[in-house]
Order: C-alpha cells, then structure tokens, then sequence
C-alpha cells in the first residue's frame, strides 16, 4: 500500500504483485528466422540501413505487452479532522512501518500501517488517547470494473482485471478488509462505519487468480479469504512483533554510519534541497538503506520480482506498462541484493528467470534459430520475451537481455557459494543462456566471432557487432566456464566457449582515446545519451578494471567524461557506479549530489 497520512481523508492506495492486464498469450513473429541470413549478410556489406528496414518488418512482435494494475484505494474518512494539529509522520525504515499522528480538539489520534511480512496482510491499528473518541468511515473505489459488498464487519472487493491490445482479461482480484474494534460497526451503504471506539485495527487481505505464466486457474477468493482468516487469529502486539523480526533479520544485517549532523533532524524535503549546501553525510545513508528497504518490500522469496517503477504504482496504464525492463532496469533493481546482504531479495528473480525459460527457448528458436533461451527488452508475468510491436528495432532489439539476466545466477551463487543450487538449479539456466550467447555469434570467415545483428539497447543502430552485446556474451561465457569448472562436468562444451572467448571480437578504442560502442568508430563526443551499455564490462561485469585492464578502464573514462554528469535518475545510478568502479570516490559524489538536486522527489524516489 502506499499510505498517504491524510487527516480527513486517509488513502491506502492497494496492489496486488500479480495483477495485470490481458493473459498469458503467445508473442512470437515467425518471420524472423528467415530473413536473419539475409540481414547479416546486408550488414556485412555494410547495407546497416536496408538491414534495419529487414528487421523493423520481420522482427516486430505481435503486442507490445500487459501492464501492471493497480487495485484501488482503500478510503478511512474522519469527520471533523481537517483542522488537525500537532501532525507527524514518518516512515519508519528501522520496523518498515508507517505512522500518522495528530491532535483534534485536545484528542491525540494516531495511525499505524504495515505490510505483514510474516501473515501476508496489511494491518492498520488505529487509536485515540481517549476513551470512545474514534469515529470513521471505511470505503473503497477503484479504476477499474469492481463490485463492493459488505456484511458485518467485513467489506469484499471484487476487481476485474482490463482488455489490453486484443487479449482478454485473465486475472481478477479479490480484497477483503476486516473491521475489529472496541466500538459499534454498522454498515452504511457500500462502507462500514465505526463510532465510539478508542481502537480499531483494519486487516486487509488480497489475492488473483495467478498460478503461473500460462495458469490462470487459482480461486482469488479462496486464497484472500484464508490469509484474512489466519491473520485475525493473532493478537496485533503479537502480529507487529512477528512482522517486525522477521524484517529487521534482513534489514539489520548492514549498518552504514557515515557520520550524522544536526541536519538529520530536518524534514526528508528540506534536506533533499539543501543537500548541496554540504553538511548531512547521514542523508546518503538514508538513502542507502531506503534503497534497501524499498528490495525487501518488493522482492521476498516466493513472490514476484521487483518491477518497472514498483509494486506502488497507481494507475492501469502507467508509463512502459510498469513491467520488467530487461535491458537494464529490471537487473539494476538487483544490484544491491548481494552486495548489501539481501541473498533472499534474490530468489524471486531468480525464480522468474526460470519462468522465462520455456516461453525464451521458443523466442530462441523462432528468432534466432538457436539452442538455449533469452528474452527481449520487456517482460511480464506471463512469459513474455520477444521484441516490443510498438517500437523501431534500433531501440527495441535487445536479445542480450537474456544473457544479462542469467549472469545474476552466478552473482547469486558467488555470493553464497551454495553448490547445491548452482547444480540442481543455477547451473541449467547459465549453460542454456551460453549456448544461446554461443550460438547467435556469427563466425566469419577470419576465425573471428561477432554479434549480428546487434544493437546499443535504446541508442541503435543495427550493427555488426555493438559492445555491449559483446560485453554480455563474455559475461555470461565466463560465468558458464566458471561453473562448469565448480561442478567438475562439461569439460568438451567449456573448450568450445574458451575458444569462443579467444576470438570474440575484442573491446576497440576510437578516435577519442574513447571505448567505442559500436563495430565502427561513430561515437559523438556530444552525445550524451541516458545509456551507457557499452561500459557493461565495467560495471555491472568484471572484463573492465583498472586494476586489470587500465587501458580500457582509462577508456572508459573518456566515455563517461563525453557523457556528461546529468541524466535521467536510473542513468546517474548506473554512472555513478562505473565511476566508484574507476576508483574515482569524489566523481561519485558529485553525480550523487546531481542526483538528490536534479532527479530525486519528496519521498526520495526517482
């Protein structure tokens, strides 16, 4: 939920992580493998532009994928506290609860809310310091077609899912909140009404019909009903204790102390504003451990990974439907889950690569005609993993998004160094996803291996071997080889991609002294595009260092110099790691200070 801490008016805006539009359907375009002999063998004869128009006609999927949804709101209305005093507010990222409190003609009213990690329900204890002064209404609406009953102390929303580009909705949802309070519950129309009450606790419980990519036969009602029951059950102190543990067992495994100033006592929005002016070290922990609490709340095993812009989206139709982006954001979500002690944060998109196996080795071979799996620059929780419909394929055309996602297998693994997995689980992805990398490799006549086509995601054009697709496939072929020597097997298949490894095409220096991004030495040194996808190689993969490789480390460099130092939030985050990856501390911190000026909102998100 996000809780908005109205006085008058409270807001629990709802989601439910598998709620989306359309349903499971199949997105391939069948006319893609034919011409792809014909579309290398153009860009060879560097024809790149009759390649791109091959490519946009044939590749170009059918839809352009589901959107995430969100359920609704659900409305706590306070007659005569709009004139409220004494507010405060806070999120506490310590407990992962949320509180509002304030003053109404001598009464202190106070509001707390939190997403049960332990009973999967959202609980909101509400109280007043005297005896009989609570008094509130409880209703619900929503974007979408839904239907409100309520009987006793219960209210049940039924939300149906949306058509979207031809396929019919799936999914539907079923809320339930509960009422338990020491005054009179009476039912006014759809909304329940509670007066005379010093407590009340709200539990609300949700659910779909989502089993799986290409299942959606589950009972929302069933499954809602049985969380809310088994919820009640517990007292609140006991339920807010459970909740409570379980988060801080995540949460407090890191503590950053960075130092801390009178500053810290300021509202979250005055110090965003004057963080430039210096002297609030403690905010960029803020930030840091935010970041942290934002990936538990979002990513816990079992459930599904964390999304474009958040499970806290609020609308049906958001900006790129709110789905998975795999040519960046998608991974960039999973940066800090290793690194910060979070292995846990890690299965759910472990869990979704698997799910994408199936669905990506038909895209695979219908496509590419190649052995393995991958996935494209979009996808959703019902297998999608093709190209866009919407979209010129110099943006679109992503098939190392694939290769990308496996890579998080190894990291998870070398992080935990659970052999276990890596054999009866890590193992197969990454070996499929290098037989892919392996196989779409053009091998010409030189002995050379290249990437065709192949693109510099969202900045085009249609190439012969741009460098991030190399970066990628070397990513994903060292992780391959790395695991295969773990387990002791696949001796014969190891050879093959070392020797792939000896003759990919090797990172090039420009004209510029710059890494180049393309197979020709194109870049601008006034382009300062949001991407930076031909530094993959220094961050988030290990084949550029200045410890190891200082030449292209210097390189890259003169990239992020041409860059410049401004871009869209998601873009400082990915800079400002490949300049702490240069050892460069002091440029970090002044993209990081341009971030929290330029790209950073009252509640710190981007």
């Amino acid at each position: 939920a996000m809780v908005y801490g109205g006085t008058g008016r409270e807001e629990l805006q709802l989601n439910e992580e598998t709620f989306w539009a359309g349903g499971p359907y199949d997105n391939n375009n069948t006319n893609a493998l034919y011409v792809l002999p014909v579309v290398r063998n153009l860009i060879f004869q560097g024809k790149t532009r009759e390649a791109q128009r091959l490519v946009d006609a044939n590749f170009l999927a059918r839809k352009d994928g589901m959107s995430y949804l969100t359920m609704g709101s659900l409305f706590l209305d306070f007659p005569g506290h709009e004139e409220a005093t004494d507010f405060y507010r806070d999120l506490n990222i310590e407990d992962a609860t949320a509180t509002t409190r304030y003053k109404v003609d001598g009464v202190t009213y106070t509001r707390r809310v939190f997403a049960s990690f332990t009973d999967s329900v959202i609980v909101v204890r509400l109280q007043a310091d005297k005896a009989g002064a609570l008094a509130f209404t409880v209703g619900y609406d929503a974007p979408l077609k839904h239907e409100v009953n309520v009987e006793g102390d219960l209210l049940t929303i039924t939300c149906e899912g949306k058509d979207q580009e031809g396929v019919k909705a799936a999914l539907r949802a079923e809320c339930r909140v509960k009422v338990v309070s020491d005054g009179q519950t009476i039912t006014e129309g759809k909304n329940l009404k509670v007066t005379g009450a010093t407590e009340a606790t709200l539990y609300l419980s949700a659910a779909t019909n989502y089993v799986n990519y290409h299942d959606v036969s589950g009972d929302a009602a069933v499954r809602a009903d049985r969380c809310l029951q088994r919820a009640v059950q517990i007292p609140y102190k006991k339920a807010l204790e459970n909740h409570v543990a379980y988060y801080r067992k995540l949460f407090g495994r890191v503590q950053l102390d960075l130092g801390e100033t009178a500053a810290a006592s300021k509202e979250t929005t005055l110090r965003i504003r004057d963080f430039c002016q210096g002297n609030d070290p403690s905010l960029a922990t803020l930030l840091f451990q935010y970041g942290r609490y934002l990936l538990i709340s979002s990513s816990q095993p079992g459930g599904q990974p964390a999304n474009l812009q958040g499970i806290w989206h609020n609308n049906i139709d958001g900006p790129w439907r709110v789905d998975y982006h795999n040519n960046i954001n998608l991974q960039m979500n999973y940066w800090p889950a290793c690194p910060t002690n979070l292995n846990e944060c890690m299965l759910p998109l472990i869990d979704f690569i698997r799910m994408l196996v199936k669905p990506g080795e038909k895209t695979a071979q219908t496509y590419f005609g190649t052995r393995g799996w991958t996935t494209s620059i979009s996808g959703n929780i019902f297998g999608f993993t093709t190209p866009l419909a919407s979209k010129d394929m110099s943006w679109n055309f992503s098939p190392m998004s694939g290769p990308w996602l496996a890579t998080h297998i190894w990291e998870y693994y070398d992080y935990t160094r659970d052999k276990r997995f890596l054999k009866e689980i890590g193992y197969d992805l990454i070996k499929s996803s290098a037989q892919f990398a392996a196989d779409y490799l053009w091998h010409r006549p030189d002995g050379s291996y290249t990437a065709a086509p192949s693109t510099s995601p969202e900045h085009g054009p249609i190439d012969k071997g741009a460098t991030f697709a190399h970066a990628v496939i070397r990513e994903i072929l060292e992780d391959a080889i790395s695991a295969s020597k773990v387990l002791g097997i696949d001796a014969k298949e190891r050879r093959q991609w070392e020797e792939i490894l000896k003759n990919l095409v090797p990172y090039q220096i420009g004209r510029y002294g710059q890494l180049m991004e393309w197979s020709e030495d194109i870049d601008n040194p006034q382009d300062q595009h949001r991407h930076v996808n031909h530094l993959f190689g220094l961050h988030p993969g290990h084949t550029i260092s200045p410890i190891t490789t200082p030449t292209l480390a210097n390189a890259s460099k003169v990239v992020l110099n041409h860059r410049g130092d401004g871009a869209t939030g998601w873009s400082m985050g990915w800079k400002l790691n490949q300049w702490a990856r240069l050892h460069d501390g002091n440029r970090a911190y002044k993209l990081f200070s341009n971030l929290l000026k330029n790209g950073t909102l009252d509640n710190l998100w981007d």
